[in-house]
Order: C-alpha cells, then sequence, then structure tokens
C-alpha cells in the first residue's frame, strides 16, 4: 500500500531556548517509504523521513538524535536503522524492539547498526510488554543497552517489583506517563524517586501533551511532577520531542519549539546542558 507523504509543519516561529552544542533528541519516530505497518501495530497516517526530520532539527537546533521504534512496525526495525544509516552513527542512535528470545547474534547485528536499546511498551500496541521485560534484558545486558519502559505511571504499584528487579540501565519514558496527571506530591511519584534513587533508572522529559488535561505551552498539571523528578536526578534525565506526534490526533499536535522551550519552565541553564548533552552522551556513547 501507499503511504502519503508528509504534510506536518516541519519549522515554524524559533524556539526561545538556544540549543546547547550537542543537543540530542531521545525519542522521536521516523516512518520511511517501502516500510508498513506490521500486523498488530497502528496504520501509517503518513511518512516522516530522515528530510523531514532534518528540517525539524534545524528549525530547534538540535544535533544528535535517537531514531525510537514505532508501535506500526513491532518487531520490524528495519526502517529505525535505515534512519539511523542515513543520518550517520556519529549523531544517531537507535531503540529497537527485541524480542524475548533474540539470539546473540541477532543483538550483536542490531548493536552494529547502531541500536543501544530496547523498548518495552505496556500500552495497546506495544511489541513487547512488561511481562517480558526479564528476557529481554537478559538478551541485551551483555551489549551494555539499556530498556526504554513506558506505562501509565498510575499503575506503577504492579510494576514495582519487575523495575526494581533491572540490572542495567533503565528509562521511565514520557515524564512518567501519569494518565491523568497526579499531583507531584502522588505516592506514586514517590515510587518513582526511589528507583531514581536506586542508581539505574533515567527519566524522559517527553510528550507532555499526551497526558495533560489542561494542556500547552505550560501543561500545568504535568508541571509540577517534571519539576519533582528533574529536581530529585538531574544527572539523569533526557529529553525528547516526540516528533512526528502521532499519538494524538492531528488537531492536538504540539508545536515543536514549544516543546524545547517547556526546559526553560523546569530546568535551569546548567541542568538543561545535563538534559539536552551531557546525560545523552552519557547513555548513548556519542
Amino acid at each position: 500500500m501507499s503511504i502519503p507523504t508528509n504534510t506536518r509543519l516541519l519549522s515554524g516561529k524559533p524556539p526561545i531556548l538556544k540549543a546547547p552544542a550537542g543537543a540530542t533528541d531521545c525519542h522521536m519516530h521516523l516512518y520511511l517509504p517501502g516500510y508498513e505497518s506490521q500486523p498488530g501495530g497502528p496504520n501509517i497516517a503518513e511518512l516522516a523521513t530522515v528530510s523531514d526530520y532534518q528540517q525539524v532539527q534545524k528549525w530547534l537546533s538540535l544535533e544528535r538524535v535517537v531514531v525510537t521504534q514505532s508501535n506500526a512496525y513491532q518487531f520490524d526495525n528495519r526502517a529505525i536503522l535505515q534512519g539511523v544509516k542515513e543520518i550517520g552513527q556519529e549523531r544517531a542512535r537507535a531503540i529497537v524492539a527485541v524480542a524475548p528470545d533474540a539470539s546473540e547474534a541477532q543483538i550483536e547485528s542490531l548493536h552494529a547498526q547502531g541500536a543501544r536499546g530496547a523498548r518495552i511498551m505496556q500500552l495497546p500496541g506495544g511489541a513487547v510488554g512488561i511481562a517480558e521485560l526479564a528476557a529481554v534484558e537478559k538478551c541485551v545486558r551483555p551489549f551494555g543497552w539499556h530498556l526504554m519502559v513506558q506505562f501509565n505511571g498510575r499503575e506503577i504499584d504492579s510494576y514495582m517489583t519487575t523495575l526494581k528487579a533491572i540490572e542495567t540501565d533503565y528509562i521511565i519514558d514520557h515524564i512518567g506517563k501519569f494518565m491523568p496527571p497526579v499531583a507531584a506530591d502522588d505516592a506514586r511519584v514517590d515510587q518513582m524517586l526511589s528507583l531514581l534513587d536506586r542508581g539505574n533508572a533515567w527519566i524522559k522529559i517527553c510528550g507532555g501533551y499526551e497526558t495533560s488535561l489542561t494542556g500547552g505551552p505550560d501543561y500545568a498539571d504535568v508541571d509540577p511532577i517534571a519539576k519533582r523528578l528533574i529536581q530529585h536526578a538531574p544527572e539523569r534525565v533526557i529529553w525528547g520531542s516526540n516528533w512526528p506526534h502521532v499519538g494524538v490526533p492531528r488537531e492536538h499536535y504540539p508545536d515543536d519549539a514549544d516543546q524545547l522551550d517547556v526546559l526553560l519552565h523546569w530546568a535551569d541553564e546548567n541542568v538543561r546542558q545535563k538534559i539536552l548533552v551531557d546525560n545523552p552522551a552519557e547513555l548513548y556513547g556519542f
């Protein structure tokens, strides 16, 4: 089937935040021509190519990127890896879907192509859920990979035992993705802080628009959670644009400059340097 070309805006008003050298987008997706959605995943509404994203990069003054497996592709990682190849591994890495019975040779091949993490998606459409997390971790741990874990933060009680057992690094995605947001002093936010205190958990500031009920550009209901997480462990926070925003209807797409500018309200200049440059460099080996 033919997938329509991109019609999203790829430039606009410049962000207020002047991104530092080496600024990294740690979460975005590509939809390339020739790669169709797979059974179990959502349809692909339109393409999002490397050329498209490079215009967004220029708009936001970003230099490095982590291409993240899309639910649409399920276990077909070819488009993600093709994107990394086109961009070049000096500026790009990949997060891929890994089957719980993946062989060492398969992981080695993915690693050579720029993969550095495995996606665990405990939400509808995910290729690999938390029930398979331990098996996936066993596959990727020898290669120094991390796990990228997304779930509804309101349900963290159900996942704490599994998360505490993780030995490799792992990212809690989308500001904990509390759906809907909770108060910053909620016990479930406390649990996320306790995971950060164990030393191998990271938080990604990304996709606040997917959970906020008050809306952008300030996301007043997500704001207190984000600030508390950042203040607690600024050395283990990263940021992502979540471009091209396929998790929400077209009329709810956020402004990409606003997605970067939210850091002006959530972190000072020194912490923004960590979030955008230093922390991604440590996690991804840039």
